[in-house]
């Protein structure tokens, strides 16, 4: 049986972390991988993350299986964080999942259950594993135009022009903010164009929000989200606490389903937890009993938000002296686009062959779309990479 596998192709991030961590020379600079790091280089364990683990450690009684939701205390706490009481909650029908990923997943296999003949309209660029899952369920996917490689900021126009061709029971793939792989995000007036098109085109939004509070903050990254679900018939959202709860390998997300028919709710939570039956049964619960625990702990809530700050302005920071530095050496404000991204990436634009530059002559690792991760940089090797930038001739 095993000799009728075929080879898969190489995930291309797991691939250049295989290459960065082969690379010998001491001043390497790791860009490409997705997760945050402190100005050493650390990704850290946050302290309210601590102090919430001390306290389930002492406090908890028992290891047995949750429901297959998960804890329904995690869906309040989470759906809270991200609709803000926009959305009743009594309309809204959720399910934890392994990660974010998880969450994705479970979405696109909802979509294919309720409507398999669904196209889903993703961003172009999108996270790549939005692509492969919907593939590998076998869904027809349809690219919309996003990114601008010319301003490095988002193809408005085009994207509203390919987004008319939506049919009504389609779905269209958002970033809730701090868009993956390219940094640029809509505003305000734009994610309420959007809404309108798909009022008008009956297309079904599902929204990927997984860098919460790393944007413009915790309220203002949410806004869109908010917006679309309060105001469209039913919508997905997929939403991962790996990034701002900094517990990446405990595999915690939520999946929401919401509905202006309130009648629907039971159905589609039986389908949710239908879902995850098939799927793994019961999700894991750790990383959701943390979250749960810090954001009803008010003491906790406050530090947590306060370190999430220092993270955010952090990164802010580091786009800012980036930019700064690009302008003083290429003495053109071409790259100031930087500055405006938010988030941990931002899609610099360059080719292949200058990616393989920076790695090859400089040491300097980001995926082949020329992905950098912000949260890579520090005070000391900001110049490096604007220097080697400027060398390249990016």
């Amino acid at each position: 049986m095993f000799s009728n596998l075929k080879e898969h192709p190489a995930d291309k991030i797991l691939a250049l972390m295989q290459l960065y961590k082969d690379d010998p020379r001491p001043t390497k600079i790791d860009l490409g991988v997705g997760v945050y790091k402190n100005a050493e280089g650390v990704t850290p364990v946050m302290r309210a993350v601590k102090a919430a683990e001390r306290k389930l450690v002492e406090e908890q009684t028992t290891k047995s299986y949750v429901g297959l939701a998960g804890d329904p205390a995690f869906s309040d706490v989470m759906i809270d964080l991200v609709l803000g009481g926009d959305v009743p909650r009594d309309s809204i029908a959720a399910a934890a999942t392994p990660g974010g990923t998880g969450a994705v997943r479970q979405a696109f296999e909802l979509i294919r259950m309720a409507s398999p003949s669904a196209r889903v309209f993703v961003s172009n660029p999108t996270w790549p594993n939005h692509v492969t899952i919907l593939n590998y369920l076998g869904m027809e996917v349809v690219e919309y135009r996003y990114f601008d490689a010319d301003t490095r900021g988002v193809d408005f126009d085009g994207m509203m022009a390919d987004l008319a061709d939506v049919r009504a029971g389609d779905v269209v793939l958002l970033h809730g903010c701090c868009h993956n792989p390219t940094g640029a995000n809509l505003n305000l007036t734009e994610w309420k164009a959007v809404v309108d098109l798909l009022l008008k085109t009956g297309g079904v939004p599902m929204i990927d929000i997984a860098y919460q509070g790393f944007g413009d903050g915790l309220q203002e990254d949410a806004l869109g989200v908010r917006l679309v679900a309060s105001s469209v018939p039913e919508c997905l959202i997929a939403a991962s606490c790996s990034k701002n709860f900094g517990i990446y390998r405990e595999r915690t997300g939520l999946l929401m389903a919401v509905s202006q028919d309130k009648g629907l709710r039971g159905l589609t939570q039986g389908s949710l937890n239908f879902l995850n039956r098939q799927n793994f049964s019961f999700p894991p619960d750790h990383g959701a009993r943390v979250v749960t625990e810090i954001l009803t702990d008010a003491a906790l809530r406050a530090d947590w938000t306060a370190e999430l700050e220092e993270v955010r302005l952090s990164m802010l920071d580091l786009r800012k002296q980036l930019a700064t530095e690009l302008q003083r050496l290429a003495g053109s404000d071409r790259f100031g686009f930087i500055a405006q991204h938010r988030g941990m990436f931002s899609r610099l634009g360059a080719s292949p062959e200058m990616v393989a530059r920076l790695r090859e002559e400089h040491a300097i690792y980001m995926v082949g779309d020329s992905r950098l991760n912000i949260a890579g940089l520090n005070k000391t090797t900001v110049p490096i990479l604007a220097k080697a930038i400027v060398d390249c001739g990016i």
